[in-house]
């Protein structure tokens, strides 16, 4: 099993070093970076994608939907408090109750009952917290076998890993197999992606990078206050704050 407490050290320990620079703001330590990518993309094609491709071809359609469910289901419950940490209380209700339901009428979450009656999934994680609460990014960072990242990102997976429930599961082996089936299913779901950024990108690593550091800021600002809703309570309070004023008139 993937020791990403190991990795998210090595990782901290190269960036803070810089071991390689870059003209890139977002990207310092390209060089380190790119050898990263390489890496990872060998060994992606070498065994990862086949193993994905043999998997999707064996594996029932209803099978595959019901580990994504189950797995997705078990990460409903850490996005739950992640939100509710962010002061995302209508997110983090809405994300406990879809593991509720679908724990306890979805089959143990094999099946997606929530979604079906509108409870649409929100994802979130401790480094989109982080963020919420102002720390910065940081660096692009991109980690072995796990892919593109940040600096922040990177030193909250520890925590992700550690809050997973299924990280606990006992005996180890299931708790192995289990992790290794719901990575090889999730890289099984990005097949299509991937091929198709095989034929149109360029330059894949700077398009990963530059598509992965927006959708990243997106979620970021995602979980943060929008301005009106910040407007629209403070309009209240000055209202709530007149009232008692004239009422306090003789």
């Amino acid at each position: 099993m993937i020791n990403v407490n190991r990795i998210a050290a090595l990782v901290l320990a190269v960036t803070l070093t810089g071991c390689a620079t870059s003209n890139n703001p977002n990207d310092p330590i390209e060089g380190f970076n790119r050898a990263v990518f390489s890496f990872n993309d060998t060994a992606d094609k070498a065994i990862v994608k086949p193993v994905a491709e043999a998997y999707k071809y064996v594996t029932p359609n209803f099978v595959q939907t019901g580990v994504g469910n189950f797995f997705g289901n078990l990460g409903d419950l850490w996005s739950a408090v992640n939100q509710l940490l962010q002061g995302r209380v209508e997110a983090g209700v809405t994300s406990f109750m879809r593991v509720a339901i679908n724990t306890t009428f979805g089959i143990g979450g094999l099946l997606d009952v929530s979604t079906e009656m509108r409870l649409s999934r929100q994802k979130s994680d401790f480094g989109q917290t982080l963020g919420r609460w102002g720390v910065g990014s940081g660096p692009y960072v991109v980690i072995p076998l796990l892919g593109p990242s940040t600096l922040r990102d990177t030193a909250a997976l520890p925590v992700d890993v550690t809050f997973d429930p299924w990280s606990h599961k006992r005996p180890v082996d299931w708790r192995n197999v289990g992790t290794a089936i719901n990575l090889i299913d999730r890289r099984a779901q990005l097949l299509d992606a991937s091929n198709l950024l095989e034929d149109v990108a360029l330059d894949r690593y700077d398009f990963i990078r530059d598509a992965y550091l927006q959708r990243r800021q997106s979620q970021i600002d995602a979980a943060k206050p929008h301005p009106d809703d910040q407007a629209d309570k403070a309009v209240k309070v000055d209202a709530a704050s007149s009232g008692k004023s004239d009422e306090s008139k003789p």
